[in-house]
C-alpha cells in the first residue's frame, strides 16, 4: 500500500451483482489492486495522466480526446497492471462503432500526389541567378565594349592605314618571328594626317601593352608575344604602357621612334597627330 492513496483505491473489487455486465473500467482497476500497485505507481509507469487513469477505470473514455487515443490508453493501462488488452479493446470497439476501417491506400496515394506541395522561396537558388546574370551582363558589356573599340579605333593587324578609310577587322593569320611586319615608304606617305597611328611590334621578345583612345576607352591590354605586331589610330592621342619597352619598336604617324628603350623597362607614352613625339 502507497501512503496518500485512498482507500477506495486499496480495496478488493466486490461485485454486487454476480451478473453484471462486463467493464474496461473495472477490469482494469480490479487488476490493478490485485497487482498491488496504485493509481499513481500506473501513472509513474506508463505517463498516463492520473486523471486520466481514473476515468477510464470509471468507463469514461472522453479525457482520452478520441477512439484511437482511447485505444492507446487502454493497452497502456493493461500492459501495466498485467492483463491482456486484447478483449479489452474489442469490447471498447464493440461499444463504440467497431473500429474504424482503413482508409484504402490508393486514394491516400492519389490525394498525395494530387495536392499540391507549397514550399517556401529557395534564396540560394535565387541567389545564384542574380550572380549569374550580373557576371553574364557585365561579360557581354565587356565584350560590346571591346568590339566597338577595335572596330573605331584599332587598324586590322598586319594591314596599311590609308587615307580617309576605316579600319575593318579581318582574320589573323599565324606569325613566327621573321614575319613581322615592317612600314614602308608608301605606308609612311600614307599616314593620315588628321589622325594618329601607332603600330607596336615585338621584335625582341615579348611584352605586354596597353593602349587607349583620347577618352580613355581601352583598346588593347594584354600580351604582345615576339613576332606579334599591333596597330591602334585614334582622331586625337594614343596613350600606351609598356611592360617591356625594350623588346618593342614603334612607328608612329608612319616613323619610326628611336628612343633607345632598356630591356625590362616600363614606359608610359603619349602620341599625337603630327611629328612623333612623346607626351
Amino acid at each position: 500500500m502507497s501512503i496518500g492513496n485512498s482507500p477506495e483505491d486499496e480495496r478488493p473489487f466486490e461485485d454486487p451483482s454476480e451478473e453484471a455486465p462486463f467493464s474496461i473500467g473495472r477490469a482494469l482497476r480490479q487488476a490493478r489492486i490485485n497487482a498491488g500497485l496504485t493509481v499513481d505507481d500506473v501513472s509513474t509507469a506508463t505517463r498516463v495522466r492520473i486523471t486520466i487513469i481514473r476515468a477510464i477505470e470509471s468507463d469514461d473514455f472522453a479525457p482520452c480526446g478520441g477512439d484511437v487515443y482511447a485505444r492507446g490508453h487502454i493497452r497502456t493501462l493493461a500492459r501495466a497492471v498485467r492483463l491482456d488488452p486484447a478483449p479489452l479493446i474489442e469490447q471498447y470497439d464493440a461499444s463504440h462503432g467497431g473500429r474504424p476501417a482503413p482508409t484504402p491506400a490508393a486514394p491516400m496515394f492519389e490525394a498525395e500526389r494530387i495536392r499540391p506541395e507549397r514550399r517556401g522561396p529557395n534564396w540560394t537558388a535565387a541567389m545564384v541567378a542574380a550572380i549569374v546574370a550580373v557576371v553574364g551582363f557585365v561579360g557581354f558589356t565587356a565584350f560590346k565594349g571591346g568590339d566597338e573599340g577595335g572596330t573605331r579605333s584599332t587598324v586590322a593587324e598586319g594591314t596599311t592605314p590609308t587615307a580617309g578609310t576605316t579600319a575593318s577587322p579581318t582574320p589573323k593569320a599565324e606569325k613566327t618571328v621573321d614575319e613581322t611586319p615592317e612600314p614602308s615608304d608608301s605606308a609612311i606617305a600614307a599616314a593620315p594626317q588628321d589622325k594618329v597611328t601607332v603600330q607596336v611590334s615585338a621584335t625582341d621578345g615579348r611584352s605586354w601593352i596597353s593602349a587607349k583612345d583620347h577618352n580613355g576607352r581601352l583598346l588593347f591590354d594584354g600580351l604582345l608575344k615576339q613576332g606579334d605586331s599591333k596597330t591602334f589610330q585614334d582622331s586625337e592621342k594614343i596613350n600606351l604602357v609598356l611592360g617591356d619597352a625594350g623588346a618593342i619598336d614603334l612607328f608612329v604617324n608612319g616613323k619610326k621612334i628611336d628612343d633607345n628603350f632598356q630591356p625590362g623597362a616600363v614606359e608610359r607614352l603619349t602620341y599625337t597627330k603630327g611629328d612623333p613625339q612623346a607626351g
